[in-house]
């Protein structure tokens, strides 16, 4: 199976290289910056397909530009048009082109092919810092708080990513923090039913207390992971973004180093908004890691290069439709193939 996880107590799940002795201070490794694995036999088939049908409008219109193509001032001005479509964002966008006049200028690339080959191996240089594997048992419970805003697939979300925590010998336990919308906390309770979780909720009050009491019920059942779900939001709600530093300094008193991920759920279709959305829940929480969610839908993929460029915080997972296993984790080398070839 493909590794989602490495786990600092239980051993990675995927096997180390012959050459890598065994090495049981691991677990004071800091948990970013661990890269992920590169894409192997395990990944569902399917997988690949529908992350490439998902992009497949952006990606005809580069097979467009290439094909045939003569390497002059014309191409790149079609090109740049396309990134900016993609939503790759002007400062993506110049910082790629210019790269790769440079790349073309020094290597003498003279076709359309070659340009692309050029820039996809630009574009795996751009996206390669996002990729990393989350890193389990760091902590016991180990505090995931899920942030975003409402419709980005957050608690569909957090469903799939507690399955595959399971799968991958996790112990887990919900918390139900958005007490503002009855159907969220239906959603997760019928997430928690469909993967036997126990789900901690009230149906009004506090979410601060919410997820205090799940904290200390995770500590009592000596549990792995507790994942704290939060009502979602627009970052330009100024009052509720209050409530989420609130909900994180509640959880880093009740436990020192908590919570140890702050994950941002963010919709691709939602293109330059995503961003900023970014930009304002990091400024805010201190992101650890992005969810991408909906890149089966009209979602550009561009969104991607744009956050690598101004805010590269590690994409633990990307999504492509409801199933569980449309939820992988974040490859540059397998995205870029999918948005250019």
């Amino acid at each position: 199976m493909f590794s989602f996880f490495k786990n600092l107590n239980k051993g990675s799940t995927s096997a180390p290289a012959p050459s890598e002795p065994e090495n049981k201070s691991k677990a004071s490794t800091p948990a970013k910056n661990l890269p992920s694995a590169e894409p192997t036999a395990g990944r569902p088939n399917s997988w690949v397909s529908r992350l490439k049908s998902g992009l497949a409008k952006t990606r005809n219109s580069f097979t467009s530009i290439f094909a045939g193509a003569k390497v002059d001032e014309a191409l790149f001005e079609e090109l740049e048009a396309a990134l900016l479509m993609a939503d790759t964002g002007i400062e993506a966008s110049d910082f790629l082109l210019s790269a790769l006049r440079q790349k073309v200028n020094a290597e003498r690339l003279n076709e359309g092919e070659a340009v692309k080959s050029a820039l996809r191996t630009l574009l795996i240089d751009l996206l390669k810092p996002l990729e990393h594997t989350l890193v389990l048992g760091r902590a016991q419970p180990l505090v995931m708080m899920i942030t975003g805003v409402n419709g980005a697939g957050k608690t569909t979300s957090i469903g799939k990513l507690a399955q595959h925590l399971q799968q991958h010998g996790q112990s887990v336990l919900l918390a139900a923090g958005d007490t503002f919308r009855a159907a969220a906390h239906e959603q997760l309770a019928l997430w928690g039913e469909r993967n036997q979780i126990k789900v901690i909720s009230q149906q009004s009050g506090d979410p601060a207390a919410v997820i205090f009491d799940a904290l200390n019920a995770a500590r009592a059942r000596k549990l792995d992971i507790l994942m704290a779900d939060t009502a979602g939001r627009l970052p330009t709600q100024l009052h509720l973004m209050e409530e989420l530093k609130k909900i994180k300094r509640v959880i880093g008193k009740s436990m020192d180093g908590a919570p140890h991920e702050v994950l941002l759920v963010i919709d691709a279709n939602t293109g330059q908004n995503a961003l900023a959305q970014v930009k304002a829940f990091d400024d805010a929480l201190g992101l650890t890691g992005l969810i991408v969610t909906k890149l089966d839908g009209t979602a550009k993929g561009g969104i991607l290069a744009a956050i690598a460029r101004q805010r590269p915080i590690p994409v633990y997972f990307i999504g492509v439709g409801e199933q569980i296993d449309d939820l992988q984790p974040f490859c540059a080398a397998e995205f870029a193939s999918a948005l250019l070839d």
